[in-house]
């Protein structure tokens, strides 16, 4: 029987009131009424045991550590700076692309505008295209954009074109079949036949390009592939028209149409390198003083991160002047290359066959 203690005489006129068994017990050798029955004896109380109440687990404190503080900032700049898509997909682990409006570093930071490490970087992103048409050959250059063959590249390096033969800068050798064209931006897109794992060019944005920026052209002048030049942006918003007519003269060898071996263009209201005849486009064009020549056409203008910033599409050769002789024949400084946000507004047309189809 579980006992407890008390004090000698403590509640004791209390304890006696409450329960009057109490007493009878503690003198049942001298029953003041023999005849009450005695108490009725009580079963033992077994000893309960009391477990300690489980503590409730104490709340979790947010990580204030570097991981989460980076994670943070990642987060705040991405949604100032315009990249949130780019933050998200790096966060999440979602491989959906997203189209960033910022130019990438391609190159180094360290190596920015080193002309050496960024013809390293992009020369594996730009080809020689041949082309064999009605009445001779064309040769120009172009752009790898995905890693399975699609190239961009001028519409007049391929126009009338009955067969393309691509070689990319290693010397590997592909055919290619035109996806799409559209002959008012002078554009076209190409597609490499089991063509895999090339590298891809990264697409910059020419909205930001200011003039005096450096730049960097390759391609393959005179069917001389992978030609480097140098130069900087001479100019921006040029008004340059060029000849929408396949049967402009596309004859010479290594060129790209006209009596010398390049593509009639207009500037200024005068005309260069032949007649573009009544069928013409008019489009907004990046001016710059780097080398281009015949074979040039559909190859890459690149800023000084790596990032092309346009397709080359037209250049001034005094050799078109009736009272200019050959050795004046060349590039003079006088380049135009189609801005390549204009390319990629244009690139879902193109691989849906174009405005041309």
């Amino acid at each position: 029987m579980t006992e407890s203690f008390r004090r000698s005489g403590e509640y004791e006129s209390f304890d006696s009131y409450a329960n009057p068994y109490q007493g009878a017990q503690q003198h049942a050798s001298s029953p003041v009424n023999p005849e009450w029955p005695p108490p009725p004896v009580q079963p033992p109380v077994p000893p309960v045991t009391v477990e300690p109440a489980a503590a409730a687990p104490a709340p979790k404190k947010r990580a204030r550590g570097p991981f989460a503080l980076l994670a943070a900032v990642a987060i705040v700049a991405a949604a100032i700076g315009g990249g949130t898509a780019y933050a998200f997909q790096e966060l999440t682990g979602n491989d959906t692309a997203a189209t960033s409006s910022t130019s990438t570093n391609v190159v180094p930071s360290s190596k920015k505008g080193d002309v050496a490490t960024i013809a390293a970087a992009v020369s594996p992103s730009v080809v020689e295209i041949s082309a064999t048409l009605s009445n001779g050959s064309s040769t120009g250059s172009g752009v790898i954009i995905t890693s399975n063959g699609e190239i961009v590249t001028n519409n007049h390096v391929i126009s009338g074109a009955s067969s393309i033969k691509v070689t990319t800068s290693s010397g590997k050798s592909y055919t290619a079949k035109v996806v799409g064209t559209d002959s008012k931006k002078d554009l076209a897109l190409i597609k490499l036949e089991g063509a895999s794992g090339l590298k891809a060019a990264t697409l910059g944005n020419s909205s930001g390009v200011q003039v005096g920026d450096t730049v960097v052209a390759i391609g393959s002048p005179e069917g001389l592939s992978g030609t480097v030049t140098s130069g900087i942006v001479s100019a921006l918003n040029r008004d340059v028209t060029v000849s929408t007519d396949e049967s402009q003269d596309q004859g010479q060898q290594g060129g790209q149409g006209g009596g010398n071996g390049q593509w009639p263009f207009s500037f200024g209201g005068q005309q260069f390198n032949g007649d573009t005849g009544s069928s013409t486009t008019t489009y907004k064009a990046i001016q710059t003083d780097a080398s281009l020549n015949p074979g040039n056409s559909g190859g890459a203008l690149i800023d000084a991160a790596g990032n092309i910033i346009g397709i080359n599409s037209a250049m001034y050769s005094a050799s078109s002047s009736s009272s200019s002789g050959s050795s004046d024949a060349g590039s003079v400084g006088l380049g135009f290359a189609i801005p390549i946000n204009t390319v990629k507004s244009d690139l879902a047309s193109l691989r849906s066959g174009g405005s041309d189809s």
